[in-house]
This record gives structure tokens, sequence and C-alpha cells, in this order.
């Protein structure tokens, strides 16, 4: 049977049961005075599902408050379906994807689409190597700076700077402005212990910052040098993995990305590569990941710069 034959995604009311188990463990929470004590679920025909009423603050509300879904009148059933489908998809689902399946307009799919990115958004500051391991870093280059007229080189692209710790297999990106010792820098000093082993190419920015971490080594893929000789642990190849899953799906799938919405697919391709099969994460422990991460992220179609 396919995962998608689940009730959630097709009954209205499985689907909220699904969406509350996740968000309220321990049951429903006010989300405007935080009680849990007086709240009452609203009976009649004409009642929306899910509607509760808290009898601390006479409120009613929904297990949609508050969270990426507020103010959607897409139905909850659709949500759990588009989530499912963009944390399964190794390289994204593109919005015209998303429309075409689930039958919603495109501007909805698109909509949808980075309401769910902005729930992959980790947030977490935890510093990368804090267990004296290994972390790649390195840059890459897409598409193209806003105003930027086309070069040779990567002078005209979007600047992305990626770190990924190998003992956790998780990534973290960043979308930079400038790729120099003050941004990146200030980016590892953020995103790294001192205690780590910052593993990289041979770019010379980064001989003025391993000083900072426990140790820095690095190999010279201007001189062919992918793994070192003397020692095979010395590589940049776990990154330059993430990197190609990365541009397989930007150039692939989603084939355009604006500078002002390339954070979100960062977020996206981060989350998916942090919690991917090999780490013992399958498809339906990743959207239900992505679940828990729906609360305190609501976005406005103003503010997604549409």
């Amino acid at each position: 049977m396919s995962t998608l034959s689940a009730p959630h995604f097709h009954n209205e009311q499985a689907a909220y049961d699904y969406v509350e188990a996740r968000i309220w463990p321990t049951g429903p929470v006010c989300p405007k005075c935080g009680g849990a004590e007086r709240i009452g679920l609203m009976g009649g025909k004409s009642t929306r599902i899910g509607l509760y009423k808290c009898y601390q603050c006479r409120s009613p509300f929904t297990v949609k408050i508050g969270t990426i879904f507020e103010a959607s009148h897409v139905p909850m059933r659709l949500w759990l379906q588009a989530i499912y489908l963009i944390a399964s998809s190794k390289k994204g689902f593109s919005s015209n994807q998303l429309h075409r399946t689930l039958g919603v307009t495109l501007k909805t799919a698109w909509f949808m689409s980075h309401r769910i990115r902005e729930a992959m958004r980790d947030g977490a500051l935890t510093p990368f190597g804090q267990d004296g391991g290994m972390v790649e870093v390195d840059e890459t280059y897409i598409g193209r700076e806003p105003g930027k007229t086309i070069t040779k080189g990567g002078a005209h692209k979007m600047k992305v700077l990626s770190l990924v710790e190998r003992s956790s297999g998780r990534a973290r990106s960043f979308v930079v402005d400038r790729v120099n010792t003050a941004t990146i820098a200030d980016i590892l000093s953020a995103n790294m212990s001192r205690e780590a082993h910052l593993m990289t190419d041979q770019y010379p920015v980064y001989k003025g910052i391993g000083w900072n971490f426990a140790a820095h080594s690095a190999v010279d893929h201007g001189r062919g040098e992918y793994v070192s000789k003397a020692d095979r642990t010395i590589h940049t190849n776990t990154i330059e993995g993430y990197f190609s899953i990365f541009k397989r799906g930007m150039k692939g799938v989603y084939q355009h990305a604006a500078k002002r919405h390339l954070h979100r697919y960062m977020a996206e391709f981060d989350f998916r590569y942090s919690n991917r099969m090999a780490l013992g994460v399958n498809d339906a422990a990743r959207a239900d990941i992505l679940l828990s991460g729906v609360v305190g992220k609501r976005l406005t179609y103003e503010t997604a710069g549409a």
C-alpha cells in the first residue's frame, strides 16, 4: 500500500488529528493565553473541523494558529500531502508539479512551497565540531546576482557558503554577498566550535581563518588533489556531494531562484540532507520532523517577497 493512501492524506478530520498529535502531544494549548486546562472541542454541524475554545480567555482557536497553516484556506489534508512530497523528493518538488498534483492554483502552490521551506529552516545555534570532529566548509556559485553583468567565472553569480559536519552528517548553508575573509570568518566563528577540525580546499581565505580552530587541513584542487595521500580523511568530498544534490535540484527541478528567496531553498536542501536515509531517517519520519517545525514560522504572502 502506498504511503499516500494513509487516512490523514485524504480525510480532513484524520488530517487535523494527525497534526494535533504532533504539535500538541499532551493536548490542546491556547495560542493566546497559553492555557491547557479549560479547553473544549466545539461541536455542531456548522462548526469547522478542529475548532477549540479556551474557557480561560474565551478565545476560539485551531491547531493552525501560529503555524505556517494560519489563514490558509487550503485543506489540511492537502497541506500534509504537500509536506510529504517536498520532504521525500531528494532534489525538490517544483511549484508547477505541486500545482498539478494537488489541484490548487500555481500561485497557491508557490506560496505553500515557501511556507513549507520556512518550516524546514532549522534555526539551531549549536556549533558544528563540538566533538573535535571534522567540519567541511566550501563555497559555491549559482544563478545570477541581481544587476550583475554576465562575465567569465563566478563574479556575476549568487554566492553560497555551506558547512557539513562529518560526525552528524548535518549541513548548514548561508547566502552571502561576498566571499572574503571577513564574511567567512564571521560565519565560521558563529557556527563552529573552537575544538573543530576545519576542512577546506586551497582557497587562500581559509588560511587566515584556520588558526581559530583546533586544526585546519586542506586539499589543493588546483593541483588535482582531491584526497590527501598522506591522510585519506583529508578531503572535501562530503560537501562536494552536498553541492551536487543542491545544484541538480536547483538547475533540474527549480531552474531559477531569485536571491531574495534563495535562503529558503538552502534551508530546504539543508533539511533534507541533514535528515536523509543514510542517517536512518525515512520519508515518513522526515515529513514528521518537518511538521514539528511549523510552529512559530508563519509566512505571509507579502513577507514571502512574491
